[in-house]
């Protein structure tokens, strides 16, 4: 007898299954192969669901005003790529109280304890790329003004001692 995998069973089975997916599940199961891209619907409603579920939450959702929701490839363009990025990572698991895990729907998230995860889940939420660009414009500047304010003292400093010594 032959084990069966999901990839075996019947087209009204995949059917199916691909409808009780969020749009990130099915998007994924639709770039499997040929097969499942034809197969899977990842249609208007679809992408209207996922972020009505994502404003439900509280979580963040795309912020283009420009978003196209007839194409994958398209839909809010770079914003939508992040946040699915973000929840392969469980970035956004446990961000409140009692919310769980995104990804599994359980109570509690296990890909969420990794070493350094609390360190990086801060820079992600406080420091964003334009930030960082930002603090390496001003740190150059910063040096600058703290030493001119150290020459400044250096040389009341070195007038004083020179209206001593006189």
């Amino acid at each position: 007898m032959r084990a069966s995998s999901f990839v075996n069973l019947p087209a009204e089975l995949h059917i199916l299954i691909s409808q009780q997916l969020t749009y990130p599940d099915a998007l994924s199961l639709k770039h499997a192969n040929r097969y499942f891209y034809h197969l899977v619907d990842t249609g208007l409603k679809l992408k209207v669901d996922w972020l009505i579920e994502r404003r439900s939450l509280h979580l963040e959702c795309p912020n283009d005003r420009c978003c196209d929701l007839g194409s994958d490839l398209k839909f809010c363009r770079g914003s939508v790529r992040l946040l699915m990025q973000r929840r392969r990572e469980h970035f956004e698991c446990e961000s409140r109280p009692g919310l769980g895990c995104l990804v599994y729907g359980t109570k509690r998230c296990a890909h969420r304890q990794q070493p350094g995860f609390w360190i990086k889940r801060w820079l992600r939420l406080r420091v964003s790329i334009e930030l960082w660009w930002a603090i390496v414009v001003m740190a150059p500047v910063l040096f600058a003004f703290l030493w001119m304010i150290d020459l400044a003292a250096w040389r009341v400093k070195g007038a004083m001692e020179t209206t001593l010594v006189s």
